[in-house]
């Protein structure tokens, strides 16, 4: 029996691929703090749908490098999916040091456990788009209702330069770093994986992170949302059963593609601007016009980020098949009929 071992697994990704992974046969452990909002509700329904003679949860923090190191070593997976991190820019930039500990220092831990602990499983980072930082030199040009890249048609490429840019870019992009290297060095079997916008059922979304499932609870709760700019950015976005299918392909071709990166984001065929096009996706799901309020452009908000996937179509064989205007309305009618857990 294949054993996976998820940090952050009682987040919105990690419940989802928790319950894939269960659904295949697998063991699993789940290793969480349970800080997040939403993380015992995701729990209870991974106990509900799959009971716990497979799943089990341990309540702890990847900054206590002991104990992560001992439960990795007594778990013996043969996957580990690094997950768990400080997830907002903005809190980044209010407390640096910690979201330092969490995400640089955090997966350097899990490096540490994986290479004296389990060195043989297959290990899948869930990086970022923030690596490649504002790009302040793409040219934008103005597409009728959303902005557009000039000169990258397919998406921003992973051989694009890095530039980590605020706390949280440097910190996401140091692990993005260190789990590549440790592929080269200590030959561990590792995966980068730099996603993009990730939306879907189980996310408990708010205004600095996940701002696809924030804009659905929203619409759903009739609560205000703020735009920052103009509503024209465009962002590209994944649902949660695609990447978790790339997940899958990763770990099945891991001895092929051991410490190589890879964008996972919806790619140029699955873009949102983020008002003009989203607002009336939400305004048909709701069934009533959905006022909103516009604010300034935040320091650092790209107008475009579209994540080139070619390589991912090519090296595991993989592309999105839900389509935005789908996934929305899958994670409207999940809101709408657990409005008890908002």
């Amino acid at each position: 029996m294949q054993h996976v071992f998820i940090t952050g697994g009682a987040g919105f990704i990690g419940c989802n691929s928790a319950d894939h992974f269960l659904r295949q046969g697998a063991a699993v452990t789940i290793y969480d703090n349970l800080s997040r909002r939403g993380g015992r509700a995701n729990l209870e329904w991974l106990h509900t749908r799959h009971g716990g003679e497979r799943l089990r949860v341990i309540e702890a923090d990847i900054r206590d490098d002991a104990r992560l190191a001992a439960a990795v070593a007594d778990a013996a997976p043969d996957v580990v999916l690094h997950l768990a991190g400080q997830v907002a820019v903005t809190q980044s930039v209010v407390d640096p040091r910690e979201d330092f500990e969490i995400n640089a220092l955090g997966t350097f831990n899990v490096l540490e456990a994986v290479r004296h602990g389990a060195p043989g499983a297959a290990l899948l980072y869930a990086s970022t788009n923030k690596v490649y930082g504002g790009m302040e030199d793409v040219t934008i040009v103005r597409d009728g209702a959303r902005y557009a890249y000039a000169d990258y048609p397919r998406g921003i490429p992973e051989s694009f330069p890095l530039d980590f840019h605020s706390p949280y870019g440097c910190s996401k992009g140091a692990g993005d770093q260190y789990v590549r290297d440790y592929a080269r060095i200590y030959g561990l079997r590792t995966l980068v994986l730099r996603q993009s916008c990730i939306y879907g059922q189980r996310q408990f979304g708010v205004e600095d992170q996940g701002w696809v499932a924030h804009f659905v609870i929203a619409a759903a709760l009739g609560r205000p949302i703020s735009i920052y700019g103009d509503g024209l950015q465009v962002r590209d976005v994944l649902y949660i059963d695609d990447l978790v299918a790339a997940y899958q392909l990763g770990i099945d071709r891991i001895d092929a593609l051991s410490g190589e990166v890879f964008n996972l984001g919806g790619g140029p065929d699955n873009t949102l601007s983020v008002w003009s096009e989203f607002g009336p996706l939400l305004e048909a799901l709701a069934g009533r016009p959905i006022p909103v309020q516009y604010g300034p452009w935040r320091p650092g908000d790209q107008r475009v980020f579209v994540a080139g996937i070619e390589r991912a179509a090519e090296r595991l064989g993989w592309r999105p098949r839900v389509a935005p205007a789908e996934g929305i309305r899958r994670l409207y009618e999940w809101v709408s009929t657990n409005r008890e857990l908002f």
